[in-house]
Formats: C-alpha cells, structure tokens, sequence
C-alpha cells in the first residue's frame, strides 16, 4: 500500500475490527465481519482515493456518479484523482430520483462501464447500489454527509409511488473523509443525527414483536451501536461544532446502524415505526411537500414513537386488545384502490383475531411488569431523547417540516398500515388510544 493510505490516521474503531473479521460480540462469544472490504473514516482522504479505489478495483472500468452539488462537495476531486488510473469517466446526474424509473436512467447513461463510483447523496447512493445490483456490477461511495445508508444492504427505491426497502448488495468500500463531511450544511449533520437516535424505538418495537409473536430478533447491532450511543448523546451539542471526534463518532454510529442489516437479514433493527411514518410522508405529501430529508422526518417520527413507547410502557396497567380493524373503505377513499390495497394486504399480514387479541390480553393480564420492564430496558426517556434533539439543532415537529396542518396526524394515524411489521402504532390501535394520540400530533 502507498504512502498516502499508510499516512490516514482511522476513526473507524470497532468498524475497523468488523472490517478486519476480528470483532468479537462479548454477550455471545459470537465472532462476526461485514461484506464491505474497506472502510475508512479519516480526517482527510485528500490524496489517498486513487490508492483506496484501485486497492478493490484495479484495471476495471469506472465511472464516478455525482449529483450538481456532491459534485461541488467531493465529486470533482475523486473523479480528478481516479483519472491517472485510466478507463475513469464522469457522470453528473442532474435530475437524481430512486426511483423505478430513475435507476433506469442510471444504468443506461453508465452503460459498458465496470464499476460505478458513488460520491455521497441518498438518492445517488441508494441509486447507484440499485443500478449496479441489477446488472451485476461492484460499486464504491465516498460520503459527503454521516447518514447511515451508505453501509446498509438495501436500497430505498420508490415503485409507482410506493417505497420499497429492497435488499441488494453493499458496497465494496466506503469512504468517509470527515473534513468533507464537516463542510456539508448544518441541516445534514443534524439530519443525520435525528436517524441514527431511532435506535431506541426501533428496538422497542422490534423486541415487542419478538417477545409478543416470536418474530426473529438479534441484539448484535444494538451491542455495537451502544459503543458511541451514550457519548453522542451527551455530546449532541458538539455534532454542529466542526470537531473531528464528535463527527467520527456521529459517522460510526450511522455507518453501523446501517451495517445491521449484515447481521440480521432484515432493516428490523433501525427500521419500525418510525420509519413508516416517514414513508408515508414520501408517499402522501404531494406538491406540499417541502422536500425534506429522510433523517429529519425520522428524526421528528423518533419523537412520536419515544413518546408514544413511554405513555404505553410506563402505565399501571396493560393495553386492552381488541381485534384489529382494518377501516377498508376509509383507506379506498383517502389512498386510492393501488395504495389501499396493498396497505390491506400488509395489514392483513400482522391483524389480530379475537383469538389473538384474547391471547395477548392474558398474557399482560399474567405480567404485564415483566413484559414492559423488558422493554423499558432498552428504551430510553422521551425527555432524553428530545433534549438530545434540541442540542443538535434537528426539526422535531411535523409543523417544523413545513407539512401542512393535519397532515402529520394523518401521518400517525395512518402510517402502521404501509408495512406488516407489528409496532407500538399497532399496540396503541387495537387498543383504542391511536386515534386521541394521533390527533395531538403536530
């Protein structure tokens, strides 16, 4: 390896024993590695990206895909230092979408080429991991904000509308230089930010549906995330300060919540309700939609869900269960036949029956303490959460998302019916507390 990779000092920490095959979970003796064969977190990587992409490409055709502004942030740099190695093409997408019909677009214009690679962006990241999946080619993606996609399996790709996690492939290596991501807007950071704090409602809603209906669950990411969570939670006001130890630990924590996914098979761990939310606000916003990030409305559908896991959790008595109402014709009306038929369908898929609401009823009834306690030990306070928030500059209301009023508590009301996965939306629904909940959601 050259001089100019020997010289990055790494901020990978446990990312680099993942990468190295050598991390061991200390809960199970389990040892564990992760697809990508490189990644870097480094203060700078100016001068080491021709070194690092032909260390996993080397003699492969390339061309690096960028958006206008990714391109202004890092884009022009890569390219510039890739074209010594030859073979290295440029692609400015001007009109970004992950969509059906945007990855499209994608591998038609970097058709013929080898390797496509990604400088920062979701669309482009998640667009380019896509592209390259379908047709069977590697990719590479240097960051330019610490968001969490850039390391996971999937990609976020919208089909007629209708977003869709969909497991592909992951990058052959990732590149995080921290001087580039302290320059990215302030919104980003904090975006940033307000995704990786769902963590905590994540876990709750996953675990409940494993304690309640014995659905897979794995706490190995939660074992790794816990390594960063505490210090970036108390150093929340530090994300926006331009230091280089609170970025690391705000790009590691990102890069592992995405790299769950490696452990488990399945975007349960940093993706429940919460999330469902925010798809419902890609989905149903419309020209009013102010076109803000995908971290900034999960960070604001974190907030709804703490709150939400803390009324239900922390009260003297359990839920009454009912059998779940699926309000068919509502949804017909309000979505469309397309959208409301598959909202049916993924609600079909979780429902309880009588038999199954009578089932739950018994076992709170049983020990209602021992379930919530399970529960509450991996949640963490509303206070805390919106504290931290606040401390890092995000958006924490619907309002504060330019989305216009009632909307958001549509959002709520309405969002546990884009997925099957079993939520404390759904505990709260069939339960009769969802509606009053939704309606003081802002």
């Amino acid at each position: 390896m050259s001089t100019a990779t020997e010289a990055i000092d790494s901020y990978g920490g446990v990312l680099d024993e993942l990468v190295a095959g050598n991390w061991v979970n200390p809960k199970t003796g389990e040892q564990h590695s992760i697809p990508p064969e490189a990644m870097v977190i480094a203060a700078s990587l100016d001068g080491a990206e021709a070194d690092l992409i032909s260390a996993r490409h080397h003699g492969k055709s390339m061309v690096v895909v960028c958006d206008a502004f990714t391109r202004e942030a890092l884009g022009k740099r890569v390219y510039e230092a890739l074209k010594p190695l030859g073979g290295v093409t440029e692609y400015v997408w001007q009109k970004p979408s992950c969509s059906e019909e945007g990855v499209k677009a994608l591998q038609e214009a970097t058709r013929g080429t080898e390797v496509l690679i990604a400088v920062g962006s979701g669309t482009v990241n998640d667009s380019v991991k896509y592209a390259t999946y379908l047709d069977g080619r590697d990719y590479s993606v240097f960051a330019t904000s610490p968001m969490n996609a850039y390391s996971t399996s999937t990609a976020s790709v919208s089909f007629g509308g209708f977003k869709k996690s969909i497991p592909c492939h992951g990058a052959k290596g990732i590149y995080y230089d921290l001087g580039v991501i302290a320059k990215c807007p302030p919104r980003l950071i904090s975006a940033a930010f307000a995704d990786v704090i769902c963590r905590t409602t994540a876990q709750v809603d996953w675990l409940m549906s494993h304690l309640l209906f014995d659905t897979p669950y794995s706490d190995t990411p939660y074992v790794l995330l816990n390594y960063d969570e505490g210090d970036m939670i108390s150093n929340a006001d530090q994300m926006l300060s331009g230091s280089v130890e609170s970025l690391a630990m705000l790009t590691r924590i990102s890069a592992i919540m995405g790299l769950g996914t490696s452990f488990t098979g399945t975007t349960h761990c940093g993706s429940m309700a919460e999330h469902m939310i925010s798809h419902y606000i890609d989905m149903f916003a419309g020209e009013a939609h102010p076109r803000t990030s995908h971290g900034e409305q999960v960070g604001v559908a974190t907030l709804t869900m703490s709150r939400l896991q803390n009324m239900l959790l922390n009260a003297d008595g359990p839920p009454e269960m009912r059998p779940t109402v699926i309000p068919e014709a509502d949804l017909h009306s309000k979505f469309g036949s397309d959208y409301a038929t598959m909202m049916i369908e993924q609600t079909k898929l979780k429902a309880l029956d009588r038999s199954a609401a009578d089932r739950l009823n018994q076992r709170f009834a049983d020990d209602w303490q021992g379930f919530a306690d399970q529960l509450r030990a991996v949640m963490l306070p509303y206070a805390q959460v919106k504290t931290a928030m606040d401390a890092a500059h995000c958006q924490t209301t619907g309002e504060e998302l330019g989305l216009p009023p009632g909307f958001y508590s549509d959002a709520v009301r309405y969002a546990r019916f884009i997925r099957e996965r079993f939520s404390a939306l759904d505990l709260a629904a069939d339960s009769g507390q969802l509606e009053s909940y939704a309606e003081g959601s802002v």
